[in-house]
């Protein structure tokens, strides 16, 4: 009798147990269906090529506010679905940049990707140290007041190979005369303490001024883009940005 006793309680114990075990299948079940239904009702931001006429109906400050919250894409992994094959046919008769970017030529440093931007979305010049000279701003005039640019951004970058350079003065070949753009920068910096390459916080500083010197440059040597800015055609930004985390700090 005890035997037939136990024999029961141990079928009910299995069969509470193997009931558990299906409620919690189905509830895994259950919850990974519903994360498939979000992500098939979450429709992913597709890429449209602008025309002339939606790209003219920007403000300065909307061009802005759409690079910022590009750059906030770009580090959350959420970039934009693109058919660069339709983009590539869409813009081959024409193009309509809303702004047009100066950046260091840091291989570590995508500026389309870094603000979520596609094919015939902005212009991009590059140069080590992302300093402006007489060709950059020629690009910049031709891509603000010829083909209707809204934002001129220069961006620099932490950890930039130019700028260490230009801290410690190398003479080097052609990167000589390079460094020539950025050593004013280093001297005008006002700092107490190690001047080297060496100290990341100089280094920093450094290129945080050096930003803000070259926009100072476009502006006294520009004077389209000067006459532009203070029409409020267009505006004139600086940023950084940080290797570490993808994230653009605007110089405001």
């Amino acid at each position: 009798m005890k035997k037939l006793i136990i024999f029961g309680v141990s079928l009910m114990l299995i069969s509470l147990v193997s009931c558990n075990d299906k409620t919690t299948n189905q509830n895994q079940n259950i919850t990974q269906e519903d994360k498939d239904t979000l992500e098939i009702n979450q429709e992913p931001l597709v890429n449209k090529v602008l025309s002339k006429e939606e790209r003219d109906a920007m403000t300065p400050d909307e061009v802005l506010q759409i690079f910022k919250d590009g750059n906030m894409r770009f580090m959350n992994n959420d970039l934009t679905v693109r058919d660069h094959s339709k983009d590539v046919r869409e813009t081959a008769s024409g193009q309509y940049p809303k702004a047009v970017v100066l950046s260091c030529i840091d291989s570590r440093v995508p500026v389309e990707d870094v603000f979520d931007r596609g094919i015939g979305d902005i212009f991009v010049g590059r140069v080590a140290g992302n300093f402006a000279n007489e060709d950059q701003l020629g690009g910049m005039e031709f891509a603000t007041k010829v083909s209707g640019s809204k934002l001129v951004l220069v961006m620099g970058h932490e950890h930039c190979g130019a700028v260490k350079a230009a801290v410690d003065d190398v003479k080097l070949g052609n990167i000589s005369g390079l460094l020539s753009n950025i050593r004013p920068v280093v001297e005008q910096t006002e700092y107490e303490g190690d001047r080297t390459s060496s100290n990341q916080e100089f280094v920093d500083l450094v290129c945080e001024n050096n930003v803000r010197h070259t926009i100072e440059k476009i502006r006294a040597n520009s004077s389209i883009l000067k006459e532009m800015e203070e029409k409020g055609e267009i505006k004139i930004v600086g940023g950084v940005y940080d290797l570490d985390t993808g994230e653009v700090i605007f110089l405001e």
